[in-house]
This record gives C-alpha cells, structure tokens and sequence, in this order.
C-alpha cells in the first residue's frame, strides 16, 4: 500500500479524543505485524485504549522514534463539503479528510516507508510510536514514553513527533495546561449584593486576576520571541452563572487555559491563583461561611518543549527536510513529554497546521511525498553503507 492508500484507511476509523481508539490501533499493529514486526501496546487503565510502539532494526543504542496520535478532533457543527471520513482527492492536488493533516498523514508516511526500512541493512533502530487521547491533552503520552524506556534493553537518542509543520524542525513548543474554576456562592434578591456573595462577581474578580497574572509576566521580563505571542498567556474561554437578572447567583464557573513558554511554569502560576481563592475565602467567609471556590484540572499540564538550536537533533533533523532553518510552535504536543523522558525531541511532519481543526482539512500530496522522501533519508542515514 502507498501513502495515500494507507491514509484512505486511516481517516475511516473517526476516533476521536476521548473515544476508544482500539478499532485503529488493531488496524496498525496488524499492518506492522504483517512485516514480522513485533509490536508492543500500553493499555489505558480500562483497556478501551492503547498506545502503540514497535523496533524495527538493530537493539543499538541511538536510535530515532517517529511518533503521531491517532485521535482526531471532533467536526460536529462543521460545515464539510465533503464526507469528513472518506479521503477525497480533488483536482487541487490536495487530500480532504478529517485527521488527513492532523496528524494521520504523517502516521500513513511512516507506514507506507516500512517495507524499505525492514528491507534496509539499518545499523541504528527506528521506532514507531503512535498514541490516543492527543487532542484531549496530551493524555497517552506520558505512559507511552514510559513504556519505550521500560521495554527497550538500548536507549533511543531522539524523538521526531510528526504534526504538521510543513517540514520545518520545531525546536520548542508551549505547554498547556485547562481547568474549571467553580464559584460557590449566596442567593438572594439583587438589592442585597453588599449582604449576600455573588458567584458571578467573584468569578469576575478571579478572572481579572488571570488577566493581570499575565500583564505581570510580561513586564517581569518573561519573554521568549521564539514564539507569538512572545509570554505566557492565560485565557478564560467559557464562563456561565446566575439563573436571573434580579437574583444574586449562587453558582458559577468558568474554563481557563495556561499556554506556557518555557522558562515558566503552569504548576506555579496555579499555585499562585490558589493562594488568592484561599484569600478571598478566608475574607468573603465572614459574609458567607460557605463561600468557597474549587479549581480542577481537565489534564494535567503538558511540558513545553525547550531544545537548544544547538543539540544535535536539530542539525540531524534539517539533514532530511528541505527547510534550513527552525522555528517553534503555539501550540502543545507530545514532543515536550518526549523531551522530559529523555529524549532529543523536535515536531516536524508534513502539512500545515492552519489546515488542523477546521472544516474541509486537508493535506497536499505534495507535503506526502516530502514526508516519504524525509523518512527514507532516515532510513539512508541509518543504514550501512
């Protein structure tokens, strides 16, 4: 099967975050198997899910993992000229599919080249490394991670993950981290604002506080312009509360996100905003003993990726692609969990992520065939000569 033909079948297994992702993951193990290829899962705790990852080469010391996800987002709402789970090829040379850019063109690349890499005389291994729960943060990755260090005798040097970058190395990346705050307050008539507690106006004071937590880091000088926006940015992207215009809300709540760059930290920042709800608790109590307010984390937070432009993967990695320089990305993957389990890690894969999450998603054949051409550069690189 070519690249296309993989990717056909790829995007007709709609599994999104969240889902089960048995039905392709079977798909893949059983297509690697056929190579005589052992392959290896990491089972979530139900056995609903599982993550993938397999040698092929030599147990050596310095080996390259290629890794992608195999969930996709959802396109409930979206305006689709096409079937989102039927691959089209239209005449503009481009392949529509939901998860044809993000990211299962690149997971059908490193499929489509594995005849060539077990025909190959590989002196140095790669592994496949493919995940579920990606789009629903980052949630496989870890356990994934912890399983190739666990089960492998040698220790694999560097990391690829595939998303889409249109072949430029991404040396780093932001880390993210979502959370539900609920506000717990007092009911009763509007007139009484200064004698009961309000759930929304607390929420409201909590938010600016998130606001100006950001305005502060900006002029504390942390600031990193390889990425846009250059800091780390708090936003508030859901917020619901009060059942009436007269009434004083009782309950409230919002969702928040922390995009971190590097050199900060979401552990910290939240640590931060749990002190200031433990103060205005302990003040607000006085009015209304049960005020209270309860954060929870959606997942926990994703690692940002910080490789220098100076290791080694990043001249590897530019060894393969067209592109000769590096940039970063906004956006959270699993190449900072790659990064944290020891790994050289760097995100570069074929097709443009503006083309991700949206209606009509699409890759170009064109980004295909340098994704193949990419992978049997590895192969080369690896291999005696």
């Amino acid at each position: 099967m070519n690249e296309v033909e993989i990717l056909r079948k790829l995007v007709s297994f709609p599994v999104l975050g969240g889902e089960s992702n048995l039905s392709i993951i079977t798909w893949i193990q059983n297509y690697i198997e056929s190579y005589g290829i052992k392959t290896s899962l990491v089972p979530n705790d139900e056995g609903n899910k599982a993550s993938l990852h397999c040698r092929i080469g030599p147990a050596i010391d310095g080996g390259v993992v290629l890794s992608g996800h195999t969930d996709v987002v959802p396109v409930a709402g979206q305006e689709w000229s096409t079937d989102p789970f039927v691959l089209t090829d239209g005449e503009d040379g481009k392949l529509y599919a939901r998860g044809s850019c993000d990211m299962k063109g690149f997971v059908a690349c490193c499929l489509a080249v594995l005849p060539k890499m077990v025909a190959a005389n590989l002196e140095t291994p790669i592994y496949f490394a493919f995940s579920y729960d990606e789009e629903i943060g980052c949630l496989a990755g870890p356990d994934l991670v912890r399983a190739i260090n666990a089960h492998y005798y040698e220790k694999p040097k560097y990391a690829i993950i595939g998303e889409p970058t249109m072949l430029q190395p991404m040396i780093g990346q932001k880390g993210i981290c979502v959370l539900e705050t609920h506000v717990n307050g007092s009911a009763g008539h509007s007139s009484r604002i200064l004698q009961e507690v309000s759930a929304i106006h607390e929420s409201a004071r909590l938010v600016l506080w998130l606001e100006d937590k950001m305005k502060q880091l900006v002029d504390a000088g942390r600031i990193d312009t390889r990425f846009q926006p250059p800091h780390s940015s708090l936003h508030i992207g859901q917020i619901q509360g009060g059942i009436a215009p007269n009434i004083i809300a009782d309950q409230a709540s919002f969702f928040w996100d922390v995009r971190t760059i590097p050199m900060d930290q979401a552990v910290d920042i939240i640590a931060e905003f749990d002190t200031y709800c433990r103060f205005r608790e302990t003040t607000l109590r006085k009015i209304y003993p049960d005020f209270k307010i309860i954060t929870k984390q959606h997942h926990p937070p994703v690692p940002p990726l910080d490789t220098n432009e100076h290791d080694n993967i990043v001249a590897f990695t530019l060894s393969l692609v067209e592109n000769d320089s590096w940039g970063t990305v906004s956006y959270a993957a699993e190449a900072g969990q790659f990064a944290e389990g020891g790994f050289q890690s760097i995100i570069c894969g074929p097709g443009s992520i503006a083309q991700a999450h949206r209606a009509n998603e699409f890759i170009e054949i064109d980004q295909m065939t340098l994704g193949i051409q990419m992978i049997e550069k590895l192969i080369h690189k690896l291999s005696v000569k």
